[in-house]
C-alpha cells in the first residue's frame, strides 16, 4: 500500500517541483553567468596588459631620449 501511495504522489508533481530539475536549472544558470563574467574579465585583463606594455615602451623611449640628450 505504501508503494501505491508513493507512485500516486509522484505523478502529481510538476516538472519544476522536482529537486533535481531545479538544481540543474540553478547550476546551468550559474554556468551561463560565469561564462559572461570570465569573458568580460579576460577582456579587461588584456586591456590592462596592453596598457602596461605601452607604459613600459614609453618609459624605455623616454630613458633612451634622456641618454642621447645627455651624450650630446
Amino acid at each position: 500500500m505504501l508503494i501505491v501511495l508513493a507512485a500516486a504522489g509522484s505523478s502529481q508533481t510538476s516538472l519544476l517541483a522536482q529537486p533535481g530539475t531545479v538544481a540543474f536549472l540553478v547550476v546551468f544558470g550559474m554556468a551561463v553567468l560565469l561564462y559572461f563574467v570570465f569573458r568580460s574579465m579576460s577582456k579587461h585583463l588584456r586591456k590592462v596588459n596592453q596598457m602596461a606594455r605601452d607604459e613600459e615602451e614609453a618609459a624605455a623611449r623616454a630613458e633612451e631620449q634622456d641618454a642621447t640628450s645627455d651624450a650630446h
